[in-house]
């Protein structure tokens, strides 16, 4: 077959149907790492198709081929960067081809094809959105780890920085809606979960302080206040943030 980027055949026709909507064992995992699982079963996908899945995955709405081509090498002029995607393509396993919807100039991952990433965004914002009921049941382990924090190309280092973002502010707000609700062994969790992910972010050590007070833990309190104060003195030779030490006075005064 030949040469140009819409000659591509539509995808769908080389592989089986697709399981349904509900069928949780057929599923693409972007967090922390790529994984593509069929009926259950993982399946090996080249590095240069993982590439091509998780633009679309990432930008999640129909794309043109030469974009595409473009974003994922962007150092080849344009026949180079569609020989790639021509490659990318066919390279991909015969259980994913039946999520790929491929319509002329355009393509597009199957939105019925669960994606961790889609899920722990939308978990995200529910928490984040203050107007929002949250199920006190809700996957902690969404928001556990960043969006393939090992890749380095252009096109997804502003989505891993967006996304970061998004999950420290969640966890934040899961810590203090579970600390409300005095289920302190998860808000706690929460906490750390935020501290982890940036050890030298403030908002994150004052909610996870605040749980251990709330559950009556002071000594567990001071201590974590007390472990960021050193850590950013050696990091950035900084003081906590004036709301660090007003949070300390009050600890201090109980």
């Amino acid at each position: 077959m030949d040469a140009t980027i819409a000659e591509v055949a539509p995808l769908s026709a080389r592989g089986p149907a697709p399981p349904s909507i509900a069928d949780p064992k057929s599923r693409l995992s972007l967090l922390p790492r790529f994984e593509f699982r069929f009926a259950g079963v993982p399946i090996a996908v080249s590095t240069r198709s993982q590439r091509l899945i998780a633009l679309l995955a990432v930008e999640r709405t129909q794309l043109r081929r030469a974009f595409v081509a473009g974003t994922l090498w962007p150092e080849a002029g344009t026949n180079q960067a569609g020989a790639s995607l021509r490659s990318a393509l066919w390279m991909i396993p015969t259980q994913l081809t039946a999520f790929i919807l491929a319509d002329g100039p355009h393509i597009q991952l199957a939105p019925h094809l669960p994606v961790d990433y889609h899920v722990a965004q939308a978990t995200a914002r529910r928490l984040i959105d203050s107007e929002s009921e949250v199920d006190a049941a809700v996957d902690d382990d969404l928001l556990a780890a960043d969006l393939l924090p090992e890749w380095c190309e252009d096109w997804i280092i502003i989505e891993q920085e967006r996304f970061r973002q998004l999950r420290l502010h969640a966890l934040e707000s899961l810590c203090e809606r579970l600390t409300a609700r005095r289920q302190f062994a998860r808000a706690v969790q929460a906490g750390l979960a935020a501290v982890s992910g940036e050890p030298l972010r403030d908002s994150a050590h004052r909610v996870l302080i605040r749980a251990h007070a709330a559950e009556g833990n002071q000594f567990e309190a001071i201590r974590q206040y007390r472990r960021y104060e050193h850590l950013l003195r050696e990091e950035l030779d900084l003081q906590p943030s004036r709301e660090m030490r007003e949070l300390l006075d009050t600890l201090t005064r109980n």
